[in-house]
C-alpha cells in the first residue's frame, strides 16, 4: 500500500520508516515509561512523481527537518497515543510535500500610480507643516 499525497505523487509504504521514542510533554510519570512520540523517516528520492523544482521547494520547506542524505523526518507528540500520533506524523508529511507541489506565482514588478506618489508627497508636506508649526513663539515678553 502506499499513501497518496497527489494525483501522480505518492510515497510507499516501505519507505517510510517508522520509529516510537520517548516522547517530552503531557503524560505524567507515563513520559518515562511509554515511547508515545513517532518519527517518520523518508528518503526524498522515494517519493515518486516528485519533480526537481518541488523537491528543492520541499528540502526549503523541511528546513531542519531535511537531514543528512536527503531524508525528511517528521516527528508528532501531540498526544499520549503512538497509534494516534503515527496518523498525525503521516498528515504532517502528506501536508509538507503537497505544500512543496505548489508552484509559487511569480512577483511581477509594479510601479506605484500617479496619484499615489502625489498623494505621498502632500501627506509629507503636511507632516513638514505640522512639525514647523511646533517651534518655540515669539511673543511680547
Amino acid at each position: 500500500m502506499t499513501v497518496q499525497v497527489a494525483p501522480g505523487v505518492t510515497i510507499p509504504d516501505e519507505a517510510i520508516a517508522f520509529n516510537a521514542v520517548r516522547s517530552s510533554g503531557p503524560g505524567g510519570q507515563n513520559v518515562n515509561k511509554v515511547a508515545s512520540k513517532v518519527e517518520l523517516r523518508v528518503p526524498v528520492a522515494a517519493i515518486q512523481g516528485l519533480t526537481m523544482g518541488a523537491r528543492e521547494r520541499l528540502k526549503a520547506l523541511a528546513g531542519s527537518r531535511w537531514i543528512e542524505g536527503d531524508v525528511l523526518l517528521v516527528t508528532a507528540s501531540e498526544t499520549r497515543n503512538q497509534v494516534e500520533n503515527r496518523a498525525i506524523a503521516e498528515a504532517k508529511l502528506v501536508a509538507l510535500v503537497q505544500e512543496a507541489l505548489v508552484i509559487p506565482k511569480p512577483r511581477r514588478k509594479t510601479r506605484p500610480t500617479k496619484a499615489s506618489q502625489e498623494r505621498r508627497v502632500a501627506a509629507k508636506k503636511g507632516r513638514s507643516e505640522i512639525k514647523r508649526g511646533r517651534g518655540t513663539v515669539r511673543g511680547d515678553e
